[in-house]
């Protein structure tokens, strides 16, 4: 795609959708998959799709060549067939044959990567956290409206059975009035160390890997799996792994959505590398008629409230109520009622991977197939406000003082510092518009 090919690609695509150029699938139809990320948690996305009946991994888009042409050959292994290969994401969203983009990108590509599919006429599944920052996140739910489109977060914990069944206990007042939820990320982060920076390794495209972010020169600690430490890229351990249970942790308080303050303490310590994000964070939102509280712990830990250790970790959420509380992880989760805490149900994970993604992915396509986007178990509009409490917390720690929020307006109050980190300056041509 030439340069002025890709400035008339959003022009053209949103022409397309609107005269209804673009086909939608049947409820026959095969529908056509890219998988945009494959060097990471995309080669998951490969391998999910390629399993579900009347679905085609039809391309795969990585800004690594290498990464490309292993996931060529893993579609061949898995489908028996070779799909096409694209380093540019916006070649690949012209073609009409595509139905589906899947998004495992990092979390800065994730808001661009959408709001241009949405503006194809794609459908959109798209890796948690939704967004980068607060302000992206808004204009995703702006692209999916307004183009109609059918857009999942990957917050897969909404469609695994007992997890669904804990939340349908909650409703119905199985620990009294829910008064507060607490999320745990106790996941074991080893130190990262320092590495310089270096020339691009051959066959990556550094400039397409930054994208909406600053250029900087290569370093390896700022690619592959370490650019979660960086802000530039990424949102800490609160934003990567944390953000499944903040999401839960929000559900479980009857889907409160923008809270009324928030304060975020914590810090990087033990260690003296190169990472940017906290590895101990304490975060605190007030709803007025409940609270959520948040907490980050990257170095050796214990846990709490019953949550398994499993391989260091201590990861689920906790929720207390006027009759008892109720602990909830990936293996199943526990009620406990009355003063002395009596454990009165116990309830196991059914699903043979504990993190399936599989039913969330067969959620979406069933979506795409009846356009009913009310049966998404994560909306896009789902996903972005679980991401944006991520995000507040990591503003306040980084402020350093307690932020008042006004939901009706999604502001700072009286806090214009605050207010200009909820997005960020973007570097052209990557750059989120106001009018999507």
């Amino acid at each position: 795609m030439t340069h002025q090919n890709r400035r008339t690609f959003v022009k053209a695509a949103a022409a397309a959708v609107s005269t209804g150029a673009l086909p939608i699938p049947g409820a026959n139809d095969r529908i056509n998959v890219v998988v945009v990320g494959v060097g990471g948690r995309g080669r998951n996305h490969v391998e999910e799709y390629s399993h579900l009946p009347n679905c085609r991994v039809a391309a795969v888009c990585d800004i690594n060549q290498a990464a490309q042409e292993r996931a060529v050959a893993m579609v061949e292994k898995l489908q028996g067939h070779k799909p096409r290969a694209y380093t540019d994401m916006r070649d690949v969203f012209s073609s009409k044959d595509i139905d589906v983009v899947s998004i495992a990108t990092p979390n800065h590509w994730h808001a661009l990567a959408t709001i241009w599919a949405c503006q194809a006429g794609k459908d959109v599944y798209v890796e948690k956290p939704a967004c980068h920052n607060v302000y992206e996140g808004l204009k995703m739910i702006e692209a999916a409206r307004k183009y109609n489109r059918m857009v999942q977060v990957g917050s897969q914990g909404r469609s695994i059975t007992h997890k669904r069944r804990a939340i349908e206990l909650l409703r119905q007042g199985v620990i009294g009035e829910v008064y507060m939820a607490k999320g745990l990320c106790f996941k074991r982060r080893k130190s990262i160390g320092h590495k310089p920076d270096t020339a691009t390794p051959p066959g990556i495209n550094w400039d397409l890997f930054l994208g909406p972010a600053p250029m900087r020169p290569f370093n390896e600690l700022r690619y592959a799996y370490n650019w979660h430490w960086f802000w530039d890229t990424g949102n800490g351990d609160i934003g990567n792994q944390g953000v499944h249970e903040m999401d839960y942790a929000r559900w479980g308080l009857n889907n409160v959505t923008w809270p009324r303050s928030v304060v975020s303490t914590g810090g990087k310590f033990i260690y003296k590398d190169d990472q940017e994000t906290p590895n101990t964070q304490l975060a605190t939102f007030d709803f007025g008629d409940c609270q959520l509280i948040f907490e980050v712990r990257g170095l050796l830990t214990g846990s709490e409230g019953g949550i398994p250790t499993t391989g260091g970790n201590s990861i689920g959420n906790l929720f207390y109520g006027s009759d008892g509380f109720m602990s909830v992880d990936v293996n199943g989760f526990q009620v406990y009622k009355g003063e002395d805490h009596k454990k009165v149900m116990e309830e196991k994970y059914a699903e043979p991977n504990q993190w399936a993604t599989s039913p969330h992915i067969s959620n979406l396509l069933e979506a795409v197939k009846t356009r009913d986007r009310a049966s998404l178990h994560a909306d896009i509009e789902v996903g972005v406000i679980s991401a944006s409490l991520c995000h507040l917390a990591n503003i306040s720690y980084r402020l350093g003082r307690k932020l008042n929020f006004d939901p009706a307006t999604r502001r700072f109050q009286n806090d214009e510092e605050a207010n200009r980190m909820l997005t960020r300056r973007y570097r052209a041509p990557y750059v989120v518009p106001d009018n999507v």
